[in-house]
């Protein structure tokens, strides 16, 4: 005789349980409900409940958020660039574009400077990519070797047509290291 075994969930684990919703584009960017406008979601790289609109990417009244149905938060921008100035310099892509830069075959390199930009459009091998999408730039020696730190490009959208934010995978752990020490910061100020 063949038994089906049938799970069942009992209902008071199924009432505890919390959803998260992500952005398909881009997992790590959560999506909240705006307790602030009941037509319109938060984006934010915390998974706080419910979250800190201080610190949320923007607001948006469509899924997934295109240039005009999206608000971003200027905080957020600020705290980006912040993070920008202080790591984007460590960051690995910009790095080995560095080294490339020196490391050209048989051309007198004279140095010259990078850009980090964002991953939701790169550019093809050799090219620059579009000002909306370039987070900042840094001066690279003869050597290949970066000088100094990045600079923010004051040009760079958070959503563009092609997307939303796409930060390499070094960026986007400094940035949630960053934003998450604002918010044990603002909860320490708040008691």
């Amino acid at each position: 005789m063949l038994v089906l075994a049938r799970r069942s969930w009992p209902r008071c684990s199924l009432a505890r349980r919390r959803t998260l919703s992500t952005l398909a584009s881009n997992p790590e960017i959560k999506v909240f409900a705006n307790p602030g406008s009941p037509a319109s979601h938060l984006l934010s790289y915390l998974d706080t409940q419910p979250p800190n609109a201080r610190l949320a990417i923007g607001s948006c009244t469509a899924l997934p958020p295109t240039p005009p149905t999206f608000s971003q938060n200027a905080r957020f921008v600020s705290l980006l660039n912040d993070v920008v100035s202080q790591h984007g310099h460590e960051d690995p892509d910009v790095v080995s574009q560095a080294q490339a830069l020196a490391g050209r075959a048989g051309r007198s390199s004279l140095g010259g400077w990078v850009h980090l930009s964002d991953r939701r459009n790169p550019p093809d091998f050799g090219r620059t990519a579009w000002p909306e999408d370039i987070l900042g730039s840094v001066e690279v020696s003869d050597a290949g070797k970066v000088v100094g730190r990045l600079q923010p490009s004051g040009t760079y959208r958070i959503v563009t047509n092609e997307g939303i934010l796409g930060l390499s995978p070094f960026m986007q752990a400094k940035l949630l290291q960053r934003l998450k020490e604002e918010e044990s910061r603002q909860g320490q100020q708040q008691q």
